[in-house]
């Protein structure tokens, strides 16, 4: 398996596999609402191999790429309906809840659907999002750089407990499972430690999610995501991203799902890339197949650099938010015809071209967010002439009537790409600028690491 590292201007077209293995035009089913679905189906209705585009259930940026359905990602019946119905060739699922459900496996079990290609692991290959302990032990097996780590259930709390006194501080504390990205902790004290795992296993912080915790060594560096896209045997690599989840200026503040993203990173050139490769994909792959674990589709590495080493800090089992939104837009290679490489595990010599310029996106989030916030606000400025080479994706939103209104706590965000990053930056905040709905906000500082600081506040 030698996947050489390509910096972007080595990359080059994909082959035009697609064209050998479908005989027709595709109908496509995409599951999720996000910006990431948003900015996937944008992607999949520009394919000329694209028929039909399904987005169950969509938001009110979807439906200018395909068809919203009303039903949800993880109602398996009605997945399965639409996929006989409108005689679906491809479903590509978004976010991991029906991945970590069983979506592949159910969906692979129906008699009426043999050809269907699906994009997304096996629920027990999706265990490595979703469970912290499952991942680390698969890590642990496969020499994969990660921090060390115990893990502790109701059981062994008062074992757990007398850990924690003799941990170096900070502590992090993470639920087990899903548990929509909030289930992560980082304590500077023991006491604070001791008492948010207790709350965490025996008054179920997180629900079911922390009924074991895993308790890991803290790692100081600087975060970044590595995404493949894996047919089981062979993978390609996606442009990598950074995203930003503190909704303070400056990453302070509540943990969010996200609050902006920039592709690339700086940090990582070719030697850390490769690094990453030898260390940690190809390690992760090839350990997907000692174990046969049944893996078409998207892995997500999220990664920290300590010193100049790569080090995992999670698995996830599809395409992040709001990286998404920055990766998608870069690659200029016709991503339904590598999904259909990936499904049919014919990844074996499939390049990516993408962009070799920046591209940044920004968050813009309802107020109150990550807390309590209101729904139904009228969203004006959607209508405005984008920049060239700037997109607008939705997240959080929905139609009612005429008006687009809110209806999440991320919103909308604004991606722009250029030869720099200061300039994609800029245009993303200008193009925010000009939205505006009750409550809205931003972080005006997305890359403040690689790029100055702008002036003015995100509101």
């Amino acid at each position: 398996m030698s996947h050489k590292y390509n910096v972007p201007h080595l990359y080059q077209r994909s082959t035009n596999f697609a064209t050998h293995y479908t005989k027709h035009f595709m109908n496509i089913l995409l599951l999720g609402g996000g910006g990431r679905e948003h900015a996937l189906s944008w992607k999949l209705s520009q394919s000329p191999l694209c028929k039909e585009l399904f987005i169950a259930p969509g938001n009110g940026g979807t439906s200018q790429c395909g068809t919203n359905l009303p039903f949800s990602v993880t109602d398996f019946e009605a997945i399965k309906a639409t996929c006989i119905r409108e005689t679906i060739d491809l479903i590509v699922v978004g976010p991991e809840d029906p991945l970590v459900a069983g979506i592949v496996d159910f969906l692979k079990a129906q008699p009426e659907l043999p050809n269907l290609m699906i994009i997304g692991p096996s629920a027990e290959a999706a265990q490595l999002e979703g469970s912290k302990a499952y991942a680390k032990a698969f890590m642990q097996r496969h020499g994969i750089p990660t921090a060390g780590y115990r893990e502790f259930t109701k059981e062994s709390l008062l074992q757990g407990i007398e850990y924690l006194r003799t941990c170096a501080l900070p502590i992090v504390l993470k639920a087990d499972g899903l548990a929509a990205g909030k289930g992560v902790l980082i304590c500077s004290t023991h006491d604070e430690a001791i008492n948010e795992f207790t709350e965490m296993i025996s008054h179920q912080k997180f629900g079911a999610a922390s009924a074991k915790v895993v308790v890991e060594d803290f790692l100081d560096g600087i975060e970044l995501s590595v995404f493949a896209l894996t047919d089981g045997k062979d993978y390609v690599l996606l442009p990598e991203a950074k995203d930003y989840k503190r909704i303070g200026e400056g990453d302070t503040g509540l943990n969010t799902g996200g609050m902006g993203a920039i592709s690339p990173v700086p940090f990582a050139d070719e030697t850390f890339m490769q690094k990453i490769i030898t260390k940690i994909v190809e390690p992760t792959i090839k350990g997907l197949q000692a174990e046969a674990l049944d893996y078409k589709g998207f892995v997500f590495f999220g990664l920290i650099k300590v010193g100049d080493e790569p080090m995992v800090i999670e698995y996830n089992c599809r395409m992040g938010d709001p990286e998404t939104e920055v990766v998608i837009p870069r690659i200029q290679s016709d991503l339904v015809e590598i999904l259909v490489a990936t499904a049919k595990q014919k990844l074996h010599g499939i390049t990516i071209e993408h962009d070799p310029g920046f591209a940044a996106t920004i968050m813009a989030v309802s107020g109150g967010y990550p807390g309590d916030y209101k729904k139904g606000a009228a969203i004006n400025g959607l209508q405005q002439t984008l920049p060239e080479n700037t997109l607008l994706f939705h997240a959080g939103t929905a139609q009612r009537g005429d008006e687009v209104v809110t209806a999440g706590g991320r919103v909308l965000c604004v991606t722009s790409l250029d030869t720099s990053l200061n300039a994609a930056i800029k245009n993303s905040k200008e193009v925010l600028s000009g939205i505006d709905y009750e409550g809205k906000y931003f972080r005006s500082d997305i890359g403040y690491e690689f790029s100055p600081l702008s002036p003015g506040g995100g509101t």
